[in-house]
């Protein structure tokens, strides 16, 4: 009986705000690193190393969305999902995020090549990245999508980080912050539509758990990731 009411669903309120409540506890706004970022207590080539690892993540994101597409019985919601994807590659060279990405790295004071390149991408940051890609590759659409659900979180995080950049490293361009401000945006319509889709997909307590849990999942990824940045102070 205990294990039946623990499956019991819950209502889609709080089912929403247990969600929300993952993504407010467990993002990684709230990892050190991140909260000294914003502080302004970072060095430049502290600095140049997240902006380093972070694009390792970011040019994965269309790889675990084509993954996430392909799972699809929808052709509305494959263009949907497809967006995504576009939003990051961009229709033409020299559009999208990962491009914007670049940018930053450029105004930040680091060779285009050598990004390209991955040489420097810690092991840590290697491994927390290739679990979210084989988590999209490998687990339901329900699951997949409930991890992006991080992007609840993201608008938010996107602001303060323009602000703290604009603020504490002016020797950045602005128009390296590109991506950020256009995540504002983009983070708000996304995050909208996949909790939509997650609160219909997920009808059964067990359901319910598995999103939950899936949101979880990609908190503690994007926490690994930043503990291998941060643990790259103290290598010899």
């Amino acid at each position: 009986m205990p294990a039946a009411a623990a499956l019991r669903p819950w209502g889609s309120a709080e089912f929403e705000q247990r969600l929300r409540g993952v993504a407010e506890e467990r993002y990684h706004d709230r990892h050190p690193f991140n909260i000294r970022m914003h502080e302004g207590r970072l060095s430049p080539a502290q600095l140049r190393c997240w902006i380093t690892n972070r694009f390792h993540y970011q040019r994965n994101i269309p790889v675990k969305d084509a993954l996430i597409t392909a799972k699809f019985d929808s052709p509305d919601l494959r263009r949907m999902w497809l967006r995504r994807i576009e939003d990051h590659d961009g229709r033409e060279p020299g559009e999208g995020g990962i491009e914007r990405w670049l940018r930053l790295g450029e105004a930040a004071g680091l060779d285009r090549a050598a990004l390209l390149s991955g040489a420097d991408v810690l092991p840590g940051v290697r491994l927390a990245v290739d679990g979210y890609v084989n988590f999209c590759r490998l687990r339901s659409p329900l699951e997949a999508v409930a991890a992006s659900l991080t992007e609840l979180s993201a608008p938010d995080l996107m602001r303060r980080r323009i602000e703290a950049f604009e603020r504490h490293y002016p020797w950045i361009d602005a128009d390296g912050l590109a991506y950020f401000r256009a995540r504002v945006r983009q983070g708000r319509r996304d995050s909208g539509e996949a909790l939509r889709l997650v609160l219909r997909w997920a009808r059964s307590g067990a359901e319910q758990e598995r999103a939950v849990a899936a949101l979880a999942f990609k908190c503690d990824v994007l926490w690994s990731l930043l503990d291998a940045v941060a643990g790259q102070e103290t290598r010899p």
